[in-house]
């Protein structure tokens, strides 16, 4: 049973990772504007999935790890998944039950949040505008979501050989 803990951890901790390679990933201009913040769906995923090994710590974390990597205000994507994680904490039980449509505008609404909060910040620093390009990470993380979560679904059904 122990051998199981570690390597559900290391199963998560690993998809974390590389979620966080693919959020730092050099990308050219046009697309790095489509980019979806990986790192949040796959909290987002393992909260609602095991609620009692992923939370606000968590999100913490990697969002302080997230903040370094990236070169943005210490503590701004820390502030914004713990929030999201938060919410998703509280409603975790509600969303297992919703078809996976409502499930999907939850993600959305989720990050929506987590980048209004970002762009609240960053115009606390210096005043900025919203631009158009404000909103596609939002809608391509909400697009993706089923690949996400059936990819992370896949990762999790592993079943360790003894």
């Amino acid at each position: 049973m122990r051998l199981n803990n570690y390597i559900g951890f290391f199963r998560i901790f690993i998809t974390l990772i590389l979620a966080m390679c693919l959020r730092v990933m050099p990308i050219s201009g046009d697309v790095a504007m489509l980019n979806p913040d990986w790192v949040l769906l796959a909290l987002v995923y393992w909260t609602l999935i095991l609620p009692e090994r992923v939370g606000i710590f968590h999100a913490w974390s990697f969002g302080l790890l997230t903040d370094v990597l990236t070169g943005r205000l210490l503590g701004q994507y820390a502030l914004a998944y713990s929030l999201v994680i938060y919410i998703c904490l509280k409603f975790h039980k509600r969303l297992r039950q919703f078809p996976f449509f409502q499930q999907g505008l939850f993600i959305f609404f989720c990050l929506l949040l987590s980048q209004l909060l970002l762009f609240f910040i960053k115009n606390l620093q210096h005043p900025a505008q919203l631009h158009a390009t404000f909103w596609l990470p939002v809608f391509t993380g909400t697009l993706i979501w089923p690949l996400v979560y059936g990819l992370l679904r896949f990762v999790s059904s592993f079943k360790v050989l003894k």
